[in-house]
């Protein structure tokens, strides 16, 4: 544990890459085995399951700190990281030990299976022997929110450093349903012929956001152009008679989409597909959230099913007859795809995504400017010639969405934030007008500059009405401008509507508040893009 909280100590001082992928190459080099194999199964999502509350850890913490409880939680919001305030709270520890980070969590997994008093003393016997550092790592691990500045790409780039293997093959054996448990570091880094899971997805491929126009981007002749469907990124693959479905975020999601089951009976085995799940009225997608209330199920039921049926529309064929494809121009990978997927029967729950054709870029644009009447969010632009990469590469692939929706709302409620801005007002609920009443209808935690958010801060403090636990209501003046890229009618919500990815644009200094909008514009705006 002392290795890695050193590792941590280093990365945590540090915000230049190339001082943290060097440090935990070094770590990788030298640590334990089985460190090594937690460490990557932790910096790529892979973390214990959570055997106590976090109530539990604040009241034995404030316990043995020798403190009320209501000072410790007084506390957490300032701090701003839970874990971080139980270390500070702990007396110091009255032994010392150099037991491994894969002990810890052998430990912690181990507390599933005893009575709640044995948890406690196992922790309180963990926080007496561990320095004030590796309590911090260690109430992580507790608490399931293992996140400490280090993306999984930059893991993988250190890895590769370390063993003088390639980053992008090193990313692909990362990929799939593994545990610590079902592998050993030599099985899933170092052996020369890894059996590759029959369920494990390749590396998504992703776009940067194109800014200004596609001008820049040479001839359009060079260019595919697709709608960025509004979905849910996904790989379905097709093995040894099986299929399995992940997400872009590396969630194995194959239960919660039932209807996939049924592309074993119409393609062949060896096959790897990747598109975009929506859920589909027969010509085009539904709205986004109608395709949420799936998001979260782990069983669907049947009416569900019926009101919410899934397709993948397809953009790209990774895996032809058990062979690998990446390499290949998009060109080639999409005809292939085509040929594939060519006179699938109607209820195939699949399509290709079509190409959008185009002469030139005004005429792209024209297209573009159409999308929400395909309930698409933009356009997708792939350099025809391109291979599929893995992460995020500059030059061959571009996002070119539309521009957000905008409403002007008054902000009436603001909460504190964590981490770094944990001492400023960052979180704040926001409000249209209905009649001569203010209806609270989303609320936004980004958009505004560092400096934007210790003015607003400054007045929160001096203009608050009432105190909510953490939420403060506030004085109605201040208009922001609400930017959003989806809107839909929401039962939960006292205003009916919700929106999707909202966060605040502009300050509206400009805007008295009798001028913001009113829950009427909200609803024209739904009965256009809903």
């Amino acid at each position: 544990m002392k290795a890695f909280a050193e590792l941590f100590t280093t990365i945590d001082q540090t915000t230049k890459t190339s001082l943290k992928t060097k440090a935990l190459a070094s770590f990788f080099q030298t640590a334990d085995e089985f460190d090594r194999l937690w460490t990557i199964a932790l910096f790529s999502g892979r973390r214990p399951k959570r055997a106590v509350t976090t109530t539990q850890l604040r009241e034995w913490a404030a316990e043995v700190g020798g403190i009320p409880l209501w000072l410790l939680e007084e506390s957490y919001p300032i701090v701003g990281d839970l874990a971080e305030t139980i270390a500070l709270t702990l007396p110091p520890p009255n032994r010392d030990s150099d037991l491994s980070l894969t002990h810890w969590i052998t430990e912690l997994k181990s507390l599933a299976t005893i009575d709640i008093d044995q948890r406690k003393a196992r922790i309180l016997d963990a926080w007496d022997q561990l320095d004030p550092t590796e309590r911090f790592l260690f109430n992580k691990l507790i608490t399931g929110g293992f996140r400490i500045g280090v993306s999984q790409k930059l893991m993988t780039r250190a890895l590769a450093q370390a063993t003088g293997q390639d980053e992008s093959s090193l990313a692909h054996r990362l990929m799939g349903a593994w545990t610590p448990e079902t592998t050993t570091y030599h099985a899933l880094i170092e052996a020369e012929d890894v059996e590759a899971d029959d369920s494990r997805p390749y590396p998504f491929y992703l776009a940067y956001q194109l800014e200004d126009g596609p001008e820049a981007l040479g001839a359009p002749e060079d260019w595919q152009a697709e709608w960025k469907w509004d979905g849910i990124r996904g790989q379905i693959i097709l093995r040894n008679g099986a299929h399995h479905v992940w997400s872009r975020g590396e969630e194995l999601m194959t239960d919660r989409f039932p209807e996939f089951a049924r592309l074993t009976d119409f393609l062949p085995s060896g096959i790897v597909l990747d598109g975009e799940i929506v859920a589909w009225d027969g010509t085009q997608p539904f709205p986004f959230n109608t395709l949420q209330a799936r998001i979260g199920r782990k069983s669907v039921p049947k009416k569900l099913l019926e009101d919410a049926p899934v397709i993948l529309l397809a953009y790209d064929l990774l895996e032809h007859e058990g062979q690998d494809l990446r390499d290949l121009p998009l060109q080639e990978r999409r005809a292939r795809m085509d040929t594939v997927l060519n006179d699938l029967p109607d209820e195939a729950p699949i399509q290709a995504a079509p190409p959008l054709p185009f002469d030139t870029w005004d005429a792209l644009t024209q297209t573009r400017a159409t999308a929400r009447d395909h309930r698409a969010e933009g356009l997708m632009l792939k350099r025809k010639d391109s291979p599929y990469q893995s992460g995020r590469k500059k030059g061959d692939w571009w996002k070119w969405k539309l521009d957000p929706l905008t409403v002007d709302a008054v902000m009436i409620y603001a909460q504190q934030g964590h981490g770094r801005r944990a001492n400023l007002f960052t979180d704040f609920t926001f409000a249209v007008w209905d009649g001569n009443d203010l209806v609270p209808f989303t609320k936004a935690y980004s958009g505004l500059t560092d400096e934007e958010f210790r003015q607003i801060t400054a007045w929160v403090r001096k203009n608050t009405q009432q105190r909510f636990g953490p939420v403060r209501q506030v004085t109605p003046h201040h208009v922001f401008e609400i930017a959003f890229e989806g809107i839909h009618a929401s039962p939960r919500h006292k205003s009916g509507i919700a929106l999707r990815f909202p966060r605040m644009s502009r300050w509206r200094h400009d805007k008295p508040l009798q001028e913001a909008n009113t829950l009427d514009d909200l609803k024209e705006l739904l009965e256009t893009y809903g």
